[in-house]
């Protein structure tokens, strides 16, 4: 997995630096041909190498042959940075032992091919960062944390996220948001971050992150606290020690209590 992550990294660093055409896929959600091109790259080494197994990526699609592994596969995350010139954009890859009674994702790799950052865990065994075991951070009140989150590149009205960035920036040291929701939650588990949230994630955007987050001893779930599902469209991840107090504010968030009101801009003006 990280000798493919490496291969697809290198090739999306090759179009970063030359230019390349930008295609909309509706409103403002970009599609570039090195989405396409590094998708392609890593179903051929998929195939070549495992190719009784599923693979589900974000350009392609599910390609279901009734494996008993399945693999999760986003081969930019990160659109439209890289798109704009911004180099915060990664290859995310995971594998999912599939069951009756469950679905298991057993290990997954995060590669930053501009800061050569090699992300990687395998279920029960720990997660690396180029190698080296990394853990979560310890910051323990919501007050003194650095949390991320994202947006999304379309349909922004309809998403409620601007309410929560709002609310829980005035609660913590400050909120990111750096466009790569796997690298988002690859910094939560090698402490960067204490915490990450957004709305309406896909399952290869994070069936890798989720992993690494989680061997590095941070904790991941729903907005409410419930079990983390990769169909849930709901994604809240920390450090473990912060989570009971992200689930609080999130409820208080959905039920509107104690909403500090948005400044008005005239009366700022003024």
């Amino acid at each position: 997995m990280t000798a493919i992550a490496r291969e697809a990294g290198a090739l999306l660093v090759e179009y970063f630096h030359q230019g390349l055409k930008i295609e909309y896929k509706g409103d403002a959600d970009l599609v570039t041909a090195a989405d396409r091109a590094s998708e392609v790259l890593i179903r051929e080494r998929v195939a070549k190498q495992f190719p009784s197994h599923d693979v589900q990526g974000e350009e392609q699609g599910l390609k279901d042959r009734g494996n008993e592994y399945r693999w999760y596969v986003d081969p930019l995350d990160g659109t439209t940075n890289f798109a704009h010139g911004y180099p915060v954009f990664c290859v995310s890859l995971a594998v999912e032992r599939r069951s009756a009674a469950a679905a298991t994702r057993v290990a997954g790799v995060v590669y930053d091919p501009t800061r050569d950052e090699l992300f990687t865990a395998e279920q029960g065994k720990g997660a690396q960062l180029n190698g080296k075991r990394i853990q979560v951070s310890k910051i323990g009140q919501l007050k003194e944390s650095l949390l991320s989150t994202g947006f999304p590149s379309h349909k922004r009205h309809k998403n409620p996220n601007i309410f929560f960035y709002h609310q829980i920036t005035l609660r913590t040291h400050g909120v990111r948001r750096a466009g790569s929701a796997a690298l988002d939650l690859c910094d939560v588990a090698c402490g960067r971050f204490d915490g990450f949230w957004e709305f309406n994630l896909n399952p290869w955007d994070t069936a890798a992150g989720v992993l690494i987050v989680e061997e590095a001893g941070g904790k991941v779930s729903g907005f409410d606290g419930s079990h983390f599902q990769l169909n849930s469209r709901e994604t809240l991840a920390s450090n473990g020690l912060l989570h009971g107090a992200l689930v609080n504010e999130f409820q208080e968030i959905f039920a509107g209590r104690g909403l500090d009101p948005l400044p008005d801009p005239r009366e700022y003006r003024r």
